[in-house]
Parts: structure tokens; sequence; C-alpha cells
């Protein structure tokens, strides 16, 4: 089950924008259907990079087994 700031993952590259698939987000608000969620990215730095409405078939649950990854994204110096 995702509940509010959780930390989730992508599950594909997201059309228009620098998201691609592995990334990971936080909950922000959860709809009462249980299918739709309003995820955010964010820079290190705190920098919003998107939000978005999102549903259970684009992202999952971060698992505790995995690492994260870092990598340079244009739009944060837009």
């Amino acid at each position: 089950m995702i509940r509010e700031l959780d930390l989730v993952v992508l599950n594909h590259n997201v059309e228009g924008s620098d998201l691609k698939m592995g990334d990971v987000g936080v909950v922000v608000h959860c709809y009462d259907d249980s299918v739709g969620y309003e995820v955010e990215f964010v820079t290190a730095e705190g920098k919003t990079i998107a939000l978005l409405t999102l549903t259970s078939a684009d992202i999952r649950p971060i698992q505790p087994s995995e690492i994260l990854h870092v990598r340079q994204v244009a739009s944060a110096f837009a």
C-alpha cells in the first residue's frame, strides 16, 4: 500500500520530461480511489523538477534492499 510521504520509484520514462524509469519521488497526496497519487520529484538540493499525477501502474514502493543513484537533470538548470 502506498501512503503519503512514501518514497516511490517510476516504472517507466515520462515523455516530455527529464524523468526516467527508476527515478525516486515522494508521494505528497493520495486520492481517495487509492489508484491516483501526486508525486514530487526533486533535485538533491530540494528544487522541484516535477509534480505529477500518477497511477499505481506508474509507480511502485521503493524496496529496502535498493540503492539510490545520482544523475544530472537538464531541467534543474532551466
